[in-house]
């Protein structure tokens, strides 16, 4: 796929702050009837990736447990909810394989490569931005999602921070393999980055004063400060782009495409709509108009 910056806008999350306000953080998943129809019609070429992956029975598919509105874990059924999960699904179901059948793995943001590398996991759906750089060791299907890069504060931001520069000589909190860390350094050369294994690490280093700031998306951001907004408030800036897109291994370019055809029908079809406004839709507004596949 061709690199290209997405002229597409997410519109939805400009008044996040004033939206968290009012919402309630109790997020739960989606009904069972918004779950995503099975195709128990399908054909697939001999050999061929989804064949496999169809007469297994079973897929296996990377995400976050610690993320809310995208992949959060549900303690009482140990199983990841919100919109990650969801696009997870939808491919799922186009292969023919139901939810129930999925086999989730935790994936942080440094070993998504290697677990796709790895044949760990057959996809990977964990807020993964899509780049020039990732793409040249592993495929990408998208982008379903278009974020932006954001700031979080203290509760009532002590520091005045309304720009990435006002981070200049303070320290910022990322994960340790994001493009959001890098993305900091490159803006703010003189901030200190302190990294984790999680975003919800980086909440709490925020909450205890170790760092002056947390950085990521601005979905993740929404989604931390949604359960516990007497602590954090976000900053309303955007900084880059981050399309997000379904990870596949390097040599499974025909899962890729497969991928890709699965979520163009679910932009058509409604059921990538649904999915958000079962899930981040919740916090951050009714579903935008989906990205342009294939744009990053």
């Amino acid at each position: 796929m061709k690199a290209s910056r997405n002229a597409f806008v997410v519109t939805a999350v400009l008044a996040v702050g004033s939206m968290l306000a009012s919402c309630s953080s109790g997020v739960t998943g989606p009904a069972a009837s918004d779950q995503p129809s099975v195709n128990t019609d399908v054909s697939f070429p001999s050999g061929s990736t989804m064949q496999k992956i169809h007469d297994s029975g079973k897929i296996t598919i990377g995400t976050k447990f610690d993320q809310p509105l995208f992949g959060l874990k549900n303690p009482t059924t140990g199983q990841p909810q919100g919109f990650d999960a969801e696009i997870g699904k939808i491919v799922a179901a186009r292969l023919g394989i139901p939810a129930e059948k999925i086999q989730w793995v935790e994936t942080v943001s440094a070993n998504r490569e290697p677990f796709l590398q790895q044949g760990r996991v057959d996809l990977v759906v964990a807020t993964y931005t899509m780049n020039a750089k990732r793409a040249q060791v592993i495929n990408f299907a998208g982008p379903y999602y278009v974020a932006g890069q954001s700031l979080m504060v203290q509760k009532g931001n002590p520091l005045g921070v309304k720009d990435p520069k006002d981070l200049a000589g303070r320290k910022a909190c990322s994960v340790e393999g994001s493009a959001s860390s890098a993305n900091i350094r490159t803006v703010v050369p003189t901030v200190q980055v302190i990294t984790f294994d999680s975003y919800s690490k980086c909440a709490d280093a925020l909450k205890n004063g170790q760092v002056d700031a947390v950085t990521t998306d601005n979905t993740i951001l929404a989604g931390l400060r949604s359960l516990d907004p007497d602590s954090f408030d976000l900053v309303d800036v955007m900084f880059t782009k981050e399309p997000y897109g379904i990870g596949v291994a390097k040599d499974r370019t025909d899962l890729a495409e497969f991928a890709d055809e699965a979520l163009k029908e679910s932009f058509s079809d409604g059921s990538w709509a649904k999915a958000w406004d079962s899930t981040a839709g919740k916090i951050l507004g009714a579903a935008p108009e989906p990205p342009v596949l294939g744009q990053y």
